[in-house]
This record gives structure tokens, sequence and C-alpha cells, in this order.
């Protein structure tokens, strides 16, 4: 019976995530979009090393395209063809959804973050995009506020029993 290795590869599941957007950003509505890439992407991605962190996602001539998505190339195997590391990738959605994103970007002033990059059930790859509003520094400095409390809360309420 053939023994299964264990490759270190994300098949499902969470592959980069934008963890500072929650920070600078108030997230209103999500939408979940397809991502056009290459086989040396898809196995940079599965490895779990992409960038969001400067990314950000955009209209072009009536498509919506992900920028500045830093995804290194796969060293494993230099017979796959080479590609540019932040390069502009397509996003795969409706033309409704393209509609509906544009309009209230341009109507609300708002900006479209993604805030993941995740393999699906299926093992296709997907961006969790959202309708981001900036926040202020005294908003920063509330929500900083308000999670510590939580925590302090949280550990009186753990360690009341206790005394």
């Amino acid at each position: 019976m053939a023994e299964k290795r264990k490759t270190g590869l994300i098949s499902h599941g969470i592959a980069a995530q934008n963890r500072k957007a929650r920070y600078d950003y108030k997230i209103g509505e999500t939408i979940e979009a397809g991502l056009a890439l290459v086989g040396p992407e898809v196995k940079s991605l599965r490895a779990g090393r992409a960038t969001l962190a400067e990314a950000w996602a955009g209209e072009r001539d009536g498509e919506m395209w992900l920028f500045n998505c830093y995804i290194p190339e796969w060293q494993a195997g230099s017979f796959m063809a080479k590609f540019e590391p932040r390069r502009p990738r397509k996003l795969l959605l409706h033309r409704r959804q393209v509609a509906t994103l544009t309009g209230q970007v341009t109507r609300e002033g708002a900006t479209l973050v993604p805030l993941d990059i995740h393999f699906n059930d299926r093992g296709r790859a997907k961006v969790l995009l959202g309708v981001a509003e900036g926040k202020k520094q005294h908003d920063k400095r509330a929500a900083i506020a308000e999670r510590d409390w939580q925590r302090d809360k949280s550990r009186m309420m753990r360690n009341k029993g206790q005394e």
C-alpha cells in the first residue's frame, strides 16, 4: 500500500489573507469572485506564498481586475512558463455584478479591497472582495480600545470563579 506524503500544499481553505484591510477599512458588502491564473501561479498560491497587503480591485474596459497582488514565481519547475509576480489578474464575475460594483465605487466613493484568496471545495481559486470605506484615525483607535476591553472583560469573567 502506497504511503501518502504530506506536501504542505493547500488544497482548500485560505491561501492568502489581507488582515490589515479590516483595520484600515469599514467593510460593507462582500462578494466572491473567481480568479484567472496560470499553472505556476496556482502552485505558488497552494504553497501559501501570496501577499495581498497592497492589492486592490478595479474596473478596466468593462471587466474587473485584481491589481498589485504579489504571487511569487514557482521555483520548483523550470519547465513552466515564467510570469510577472505583480501582473493584473482578471476577476471572473457576471456582467451584472461588475455593473453593481462599479456603480458602488463611483457613486459612494468606496474601494474594492481583496480580503482573502482561498480555494473552494472544488479546488478553484477564489477572491473575497469587500466594498470598503476608509476609516479615520480616531475610528481605528476606538476599534483598538473596544478590542482591548473585550479581551479584558473575557479575562475577568474567566478568572471570576478562581478568586
